[in-house]
């Protein structure tokens, strides 16, 4: 039987993911604190109360026009780099989901894909630069090898959870070599990456919803 992934299900998800990003506000500032300048928690709460609101109100019968509105709400609430980031993802999920009232594994492996990408280009990243791409990227094409696999899309969604871990951790012991933590140079060596654990918060509230 097919898989399919409707807009309250998409709806409920980011609700989650707001709470699980609200709850853990504080733990993201410590680690921003220690790279950049200490707002990552503040920018992830902005962005939660937001999308908390915008999944309530918002009708989910066009998923490309919920996503890009997402998208949308997420930038007006945080015109930050990290807030820039995470409407583009979204926006540019937007564009794949034109029309669509629900969505096929292969759908979310091609939206997972957009995001990567929209993020890489927007951020000027790359895999290795200790940034959200690091949990990101690896965590996307674990989700596509395993659905062109014949994987379930909740076994798909624990490989990228899994492969989004190894990344964020990979890259740890690293300088970072972007934005404004890469001014501070050594010392965000065996920092983790606050980008990554951020990503990594939220796909464990997509994923394992009983554990957020």
């Amino acid at each position: 039987m097919t898989e399919l992934i409707h807009g309250q299900d998409v709806a409920a998800a980011i609700q989650r993911v707001c709470a699980v990003l609200a709850a853990q506000a504080e733990y993201l500032t410590s680690l921003d604190q220690a790279m950049g300048d200490g707002d990552m928690g503040i920018t992830m709460s902005r962005i939660a109360a937001a999308l908390q609101s915008y999944a309530v109100e918002t009708p989910t019968d066009d998923l490309g026009k919920f996503f890009l509105g997402a998208g949308m709400a997420a930038n007006r609430a945080a015109p930050s780099t990290m807030g820039t980031l995470a409407a583009t993802a979204l926006m540019r999920m937007g564009k794949l989901a034109k029309d669509k009232t629900s969505l096929n594994v292969a759908d979310v492996a091609e939206l997972f894909a957009a995001a990567d990408a929209g993020v890489q280009e927007r951020g000027k990243a790359k895999p290795g630069d200790k940034t959200i791409v690091d949990a990101l990227h690896p965590a996307s094409e674990a989700f596509s090898t395993a659905i062109a696999e014949g994987a379930s899309l909740q076994e798909a969604g624990r490989k990228a959870l899994d492969a989004a871990t190894q990344g964020r951790d990979s890259v740890t012991p690293l300088r970072s070599k972007i934005g404004r933590a890469s001014w501070v140079g050594e010392r965000t060596e065996g920092q983790v990456d606050p980008g990554c654990a951020a990503f990594v918060i939220v796909l464990t509230a997509i994923v394992e919803p009983q554990a957020s």
